[in-house]
């Protein structure tokens, strides 16, 4: 239980009213201010009394072993809406955490750190892309043990609130959904076409069954689920956001439904009989007009309040004020708004999960997702964290737990990579690559039992006998480069320049003999918003042609580098580094992490765009247009003494790796 409240020597007559009536109204909560007359109309202009202490020390997972009702809403004549839990008052003080974008080993930390904040919940995403990678075939293993999580939460005393799709958003490659959905130019997503909704359905048959135990009703951590996300900035299709609702309620999702979408949009993402949530990146009285208008009998809700921003490749850091931070957050406990921090602690794209977006041009969400967040892309504090900690501490009813100690952080020797593979040399370990007469995009390729490719590179070779205007229809980004056919190891190799976004098209100069023209092609990221995810399959999408003529006759290598190719890659004859290389190639060196390896940081120095693999670990992209100069290392993926590092560089050699205790974004 928490501490005996605490008060001021000289009470207001309006406080000794509160007192004596606090009783009679349920315990823990301070009078409750109209919204329509201070939120809504803005007529009014109040002065709250100073709040009383909350106090939900005694509704937590592990005190509430005896259970009959979950979370609701309550409304009493004379006051505005609240939630309840078990029946009695309750403020949802949330911040999301992406299990997927932090290392499992990390999860427990991060968690301490939310509640050691004064925080009562965590929101999360649920990655269907991630999850069923094809269909059919199903992963919640290791940083994807979604129920390990869930549980784990739960044993530190976090309520959750789930956010499974089948969309998300999140700036993830294609906004969660599985790139195999692209390979039928019929399908819609985000709607009720037969297709998407069958295989939502069998995604949901998996998924939902992982998460029934997990319910409150169950004994779980599960408070509330929320349907699909922000549909109202989509809105295709009238029928599919109640489909989704009932596709989970058929399921057994009990605990209370909810949705989420930017202020102006609720209406058009509500569901009748479904908590409409919103989203805000400050405190606007005005900004609660529509949700009042469409539910004022029930608690207002801010499932996303966005305390920072995601980054794009080319663009600007983004920061936000603490104070500004601090500020809106105590407005909303001021007006006893529940509300979710997004982000708690952000996290990173590892890998090729990154997002992006297009509005005119396409932008790759940067490997880093620290959002500028309540904790740092590592889980460091911040001075958001400590402003919100205090303000919390204000106005708890109980004492906070300590706060967990940093995570370390270290500077490793420089990292020389003194050997490299031309990419040419490498596609003898490449799986078998796919013959075809015409290109094929990388989500229609004919590999991994009929799924496709999902991310990384993809290589075309087909032989032109001329020169002339090449034109070719790819998403994102290729290079384009010749090479001699009778040249078996490619030394000649050329490159002519480069296709993408607003470019597709390349003058090849006159040959004099038959060569082989060869596109490199990278996913750099599928569109995460709009409507535009419709049309996100990578590759070449298209015919490729020198003056108006088709080219034909391909040979395709797919290039998703997962962890058995690096294995693959330890058999090759590896060469010396040159004093430079152009072109695309593999660089290879050691990382001395002596006895007990901590984080660090990596900044490449002088390489100009690639991935990075340590102990076949994909860190992510870097490129030197910035903002994002450091890749995050953790340091619970680092082997005590020697550990490889592969870069994967499209351009050209560099020279060394440096480490770094303090990131560069």
């Amino acid at each position: 239980m928490g501490s005996p409240r605490r008060f001021s020597l000289f009470l207001s007559w309006k406080r000794i009213v509160c007192i004596f009536f606090q009783p009679f109204i349920l315990s823990a909560f301070a009078p409750w201010v109209k919204y329509e007359e201070y939120l809504v109309s803005g007529e009014a202009q109040l002065q709250l009394p100073q709040y009383s202490r909350f106090n939900w020390s005694h509704l937590t997972p592990l005190d509430l072993k005896k259970r009959s009702v979950g979370l609701q809403t309550e409304s009493i004549a004379g006051s505005n809406p609240y939630f309840t839990l078990e029946g009695q008052k309750f403020l949802i003080f949330g911040g999301s955490i992406h299990y997927f974008r932090v290392p499992r080993e990390y999860w427990r930390d991060r968690f301490l750190k939310l509640k050691a904040c004064g925080f009562n919940t965590v929101t999360t995403y649920v990655p269907w892309n991630l999850h069923e990678p094809q269909r059919g075939n199903f992963d919640f293993s290791g940083n994807l043990d979604l129920e390990a999580f869930v549980l784990m939460a739960a044993e530190i005393g976090l309520w959750v609130i789930l956010r499974p799709g089948p969309y998300i958003c999140s700036e993830i490659d294609l906004g969660g959904l599985p790139s195999w959905l692209l390979q039928d130019p019929k399908l819609r997503l985000r709607t009720t076409n037969k297709g998407f909704v069958e295989a939502v359905d069998k995604y949901f048959d998996h998924l939902i069954a992982r998460v029934i135990p997990l319910q409150y009703s169950e004994g779980g951590p599960v408070i509330a689920v929320q349907v699909e996300n922000e549909y109202g900035s989509f809105d295709k299709d009238k029928d599919y956001m109640p489909y989704i609702q009932k596709a989970l309620l058929k399921r057994g999702i009990v605990e209370l439904l909810l949705t989420s979408d930017a202020e102006k949009e609720v209406l058009r993402g509500s569901i009748k009989g479904v908590l409409a949530t919103i989203n805000m990146k400050t405190f606007q009285k005005n900004a609660f007009k529509p949700l009042y208008k469409m539910q004022r009998d029930k608690p207002i809700m801010i499932m996303e309040y966005w305390v920072g921003w995601f980054d794009t490749w080319g663009s600007k850091h983004h920061v936000k004020d603490a104070d500004d931070v601090k500020k809106t957050v105590s407005e909303f406990i001021k007006y006893e708004i529940s509300f979710n921090v997004y982000m708690f602690h952000g996290g990173t794209n590892f890998g090729f999960i990154n997002g992006a977006i297009n509005f005119g041009k396409h932008k790759s969400v940067v490997t880093s997702y620290d959002y500028d967040a309540m904790l740092t892309e590592a889980g460091d504090y911040t001075e958001k964290y400590f402003k919100l900690r205090k303000l919390f501490g204000s106005i708890l009813a109980f004492p906070l737990p300590p706060l967990p100690e940093l995570t370390p952080k270290t500077v490793y020797p420089s990292v020389r990579l003194s050997l490299y593979l031309p990419l040419w040399d490498v596609l003898k370990y490449l799986n078998e690559p796919v013959i075809s007469n015409k290109p094929v995009n990388m989500e229609n390729l004919p590999i991994n039992d009929g799924n496709g490719q999902s991310y990384g590179f993809i290589l075309y070779e087909t032989p032109i006998c001329s020169g002339g205007e090449l034109h070719a229809d790819v998403q994102d980004t290729a290079q384009v480069g010749v090479s001699r056919l009778s040249v078996e190891v490619f030394l000649n190799e050329t490159i002519i320049g480069m296709l993408g976004d607003g470019n597709q098209n390349l003058d090849i100069p006159k040959i004099r003999e038959c060569q082989l023209l060869r596109i490199l092609v990278e996913n750099q990221g599928r569109v995460n918003f709009s409507w535009k995810i419709q049309g996100q399959q990578k590759g070449l999408t298209g015919s490729v042609t020198i003056n108006n003529i088709p080219l034909e006759g391909y040979t395709i290598y797919s290039l998703e580098m997962k962890m058995n190719f690096f294995k693959k890659l330890r058999s090759a004859t590896w060469r010396p580094v040159p004093n430079s290389y152009q072109g695309p190639a593999f660089y290879r060196g050691t990382l001395k992490a002596g006895s007990s390896p901590k984080d660090t940081f990596l900044r490449l120095l002088n390489w100009n765009y690639g991935f990075v693999f340590i102990n076949g670990h994909n860190l992510g992209r870097y490129w030197y247009i910035g903002p994002q100069e450091t890749l995050y290392l953790p340091g619970t993926w680092l082997h005590p003494e020697n550990n490889e590092i592969i870069l994967f560089e499209k351009s050209r050699s560099g020279s060394y790796i440096q480490t770094r205790a303090e990131p560069k974004l």
